[in-house]
Order: structure tokens, then sequence, then C-alpha cells
């Protein structure tokens, strides 16, 4: 398993105040998964996604990525942690507007200290798997939405993370260029690639093998999609 996760609790404490926003979560993905996590505002799955990605602590409970139990690790080593195993793609693309797209690509491996040619080399891959290679030297403002969208996919994809994490990855795409997206993230893991996404929308659900239901913090069901949408990029 790549991920496995037992009886996880997050609280928030706010002086006296108290709210739980996840209560009893367990649940699994497996090497090779599509998982899409679904529900409404408030019910848990962003403050799961964010426990997934190393970028917030659980309040109680276990949490094993890739065989490493990250339960108790905070800080500079959760950090480690998480640019070494895991890829981001957000809804608003976080690209850094100076930056051309293949600078945009390279900034992970900046950070993980990988030298130039190396560098140029892996990002120019990243860069073709999501079929931008003729993109490479225009900056955000000179890109649409769904080209954004996957530069910051190849950026996620760079580093060789062992889950892709994606919130909301369609959420400021018009509907073809969603589709495209979700193209892209199938092709993907058929390659191998294991992604765990957020969204809202059930059409964009059905496009993943699993979709895990969220309500009140709470798992309300874990079902697998007996027929996925299939679309090309």
């Amino acid at each position: 398993m790549i991920i496995q996760i037992e009886n996880l609790f997050k609280v928030y404490r706010n002086g006296s105040l108290e709210v739980t926003a996840l209560r009893d979560v367990g649940f699994s993905v497996g090497i090779g998964e599509f998982v899409s996590i679904m529900g409404q505002s408030g019910s848990g799955k962003s403050t799961l996604m964010n426990i997934l990605g190393c970028l917030d602590t659980m309040s109680g409970g276990k949490y094993f990525l890739d065989g490493e139990d990250v339960s108790t690790i905070k800080g500079k080593n959760l950090a480690q942690i998480r640019n070494r195993k895991i890829g981001f793609v957000f809804q608003s693309y976080n690209l850094l507007p100076r930056l051309n797209a293949l600078q945009n690509v390279e900034l992970p491996m900046i950070y993980a200290g990988t030298r130039g040619k190396k560098r140029r080399k892996a990002a120019l891959e990243a860069l073709d798997r999501v079929g931008l290679t003729d993109r490479i030297h225009h900056k955000p403002a000179e890109l649409s939405g769904g080209q954004k969208q996957r530069v910051a996919i190849a950026r996620a994809l760079v580093n060789n993370p062992a889950i892709l994490l994606a919130d909301e990855p369609t959420g400021n795409l018009d509907s073809r260029s969603g589709e495209e997206i979700m193209g892209i993230f199938q092709r993907l893991n058929r390659e191998g690639v294991t992604i765990v996404m957020v969204t809202h929308e059930p059409d964009i659900a059905n496009h993943t093998n699993r979709i895990v239901a969220f309500k009140d913090g709470r798992i309300v069901s874990d079902e697998p999609v007996l027929n996925p949408t299939v679309t090309k990029e």
C-alpha cells in the first residue's frame, strides 16, 4: 500500500472551542490506484488531503506513506518526506509568473539539489509527458488555463513521487480543458502513477476507479467506479 490510514482524528482548537474535522477515518490506497475523494464543503476532504500531503498533522491515529510511519513526524523532517514522496497539483496552478514553463517545472529539483543538465533533461521529459514541449519558453500569462495545469502536472511529476495528490485540478477550467486534464491523469495512471484527487464534481470523479465520499468528517461510502469515463487528452 502507498497510503494506509488508521483511526485518524483531526481536532482544531481555538481557545476553549474545539472543532473535530476528521473522526476515526480509516482507508488505504494501493500502488497504481486512481482514487477520488468527494464531499460537500466542511466534510473533511480538504483536511484529509492536507494530512495526506504532509501539509498538516493529525491529532490522533496512524498514517503510513509508502511504508513509512509519518504520524509523529513534524517540521523539517515532514517537509523532507513531502518533497521526496509527494507531487501536488492545485486548482490555482501555483505557477511563478516570472518563470517560463520549463523553469517552473525545474523548481522542485532546484529545492532537491539536482544539477543543471540533469534538471533540464528531467523537466523537458516531464513536459513531454503532458504534451507541452512546444510551450516550454512561455510564461504563465501566455498560457491557457489547461496549459497552465499541464505545467503544474509536469512539475508534480518531475521528482518521480510515490503519489500524486490533486486538489480540484479541473476547478478553474472549462469543460473541454477539464476533460483533457482528466485524460492526462488517466494516461499517467495507466503508466503506473498513483493518484488521489479531491473533487466536488461527480462527472470528474467518474473518471477515476474509486470514489471515497466524506460527510461530517467521516467516510460514508467507499465504492469502485464500475464503468469509468474514458476521455482523450
